[in-house]
């Protein structure tokens, strides 16, 4: 197996580790509270109520300059400092668009939300030595895990 392949990360004590150690997610496709009962809203709220800061990056919505009392951006790159996780909240087919600019950034760590795969996009941040999950929620993760 490819050195890389170690960043494609379905072991349980791995993915508890990423959700124990990330402290600043940015949330690529995060949703407004007027979308609230959609996932894209409701996780990022949890996972800031747990102690995650929570940098939102919609992919809609131009005119909102703040979510969840924090800036917008545009692209993850442009988030400034360090970004421990990005959460992402797009559609399989929507997230080679945004390898380019999530490899630019260097999360340690890109988490592709529950129903949300694609392995040629896990590949390329697995090879720029990010690491992957794929397929899972963070909110039910941590619950399950972190959660006490």
């Amino acid at each position: 197996m490819p050195e890389w392949a170690d960043n494609l990360v379905e072991d349980e004590n791995a993915i508890r580790n990423l959700l124990r150690d990330a402290h600043r997610l940015a949330i690529l496709g995060i949703k407004p509270e007027d979308r609230l009962h959609k996932p894209a809203f409701y996780v990022p709220r949890y996972l800031r109520e747990v102690g995650y800061e929570i940098v939102p990056v919609p992919v809609y919505y131009p005119e909102l300059t703040t979510m969840m009392g924090s800036p917008v951006y545009r692209k993850v790159a442009d988030v400034p400092g360090e970004v421990d996780m990005v959460v992402v909240f797009r559609r399989a087919g929507d997230i080679p668009a945004h390898v380019p600019d999530l490899i630019a950034k260097k999360p340690a760590s890109v988490w592709f939300q529950l129903g949300i795969r694609n392995d040629d996009a896990a590949r390329q941040l697995a090879e720029a030595g990010i690491r992957v999950v794929q397929d899972r929620c963070t909110m039910i993760e941590h619950r399950r895990m972190l959660a006490r």
